[in-house]
């Protein structure tokens, strides 16, 4: 089975962790959102760019009321380039990871350890805030289009992570995963992970995807030991604080 592509999955990023307004603009797709997150408010090239056409969406993103940031991803070599040219330094280089389904809803997590949720428990959103999840974050779930939903993990009979999923085409996607600190290390994210796929492959899914930082290397390594494959990157460019 062949996994789903850089591009696919770019849009798989959209239809799951949507912005509050998209808004087209010459060669630009502009994201707008004052939640913070990179991916919600960064600007993207849909044609060939030149370097005089990054005037129009630094005008539009300060106008919304956010600095400029561009997401660059694979095959934008010369907008890397132009934005580089132009002071704007490397921000979060992510790789992107999927494998099929069936290969990773393949054990169940023990009995009380992840419990399916939506909308999320009150919980659940302490855990997130607790991980520095902002609110706006959490509204990005609320308006994602179903089919999504969230997963409580405990231990030690204690509400110890949560994490939320969403589904568009025959990809699902994981988003903010977030282990408390004390129950870090401990397997509960593997849990977590294996309770979304098997839900995911209950909705008709045929992929899990997610997306992490480089530097995130328990994130790289925990997804890699599951046998899920790196597909893609992208990377932000912003202008130096």
């Amino acid at each position: 089975m062949n996994l789903p592509s850089a591009q696919k999955l770019y849009a798989v990023i959209d239809g799951t962790w949507p912005a509050s307004a998209k808004q087209a603009l010459g060669p630009w797709t502009i994201r707008l959102d004052d939640s913070g997150s990179s991916r919600v408010s960064s600007a993207t090239a849909e044609l060939p760019i030149t370097s005089a056409d990054i005037p129009m969406a630094e005008e539009a993103m300060r106008e919304a009321g956010q600095a400029p940031l561009f997401m660059i991803r694979e095959g934008e070599e010369a907008l890397d380039a132009h934005l580089a040219d132009l002071g704007y330094v490397i921000k979060d280089p992510v790789n992107m990871f999927a494998a099929p389904l069936a290969d990773i809803a393949t054990q169940k997590p023990p009995p009380v350890t992840a419990f399916q949720s939506w909308p999320p428990l009150t919980v659940q959103n302490e855990i997130w805030a607790d991980g520095g999840l902002s609110m706006g974050r959490m509204d990005i779930m609320d308006r994602a289009r179903p089919p999504k939903t969230t997963f409580l993990g405990r231990m030690d009979d204690k509400p110890a992570g949560t994490v939320y999923v969403g589904i568009a085409a025959d990809c699902a996607m994981i988003h903010a995963l977030e282990i408390r600190s004390e129950h870090r290390r401990a397997g509960l994210a593997k849990h977590l992970t294996h309770a979304a796929a098997f839900w995911a492959l209950d909705q008709g899914a045929k992929f899990l995807t997610l997306v992490t930082t480089k530097e995130n290397t328990a994130a790289n390594a925990l997804y890699t030991s599951l046998g899920m494959t790196i597909v893609g990157e992208y990377h932000y460019r912003s202008l130096p604080e």
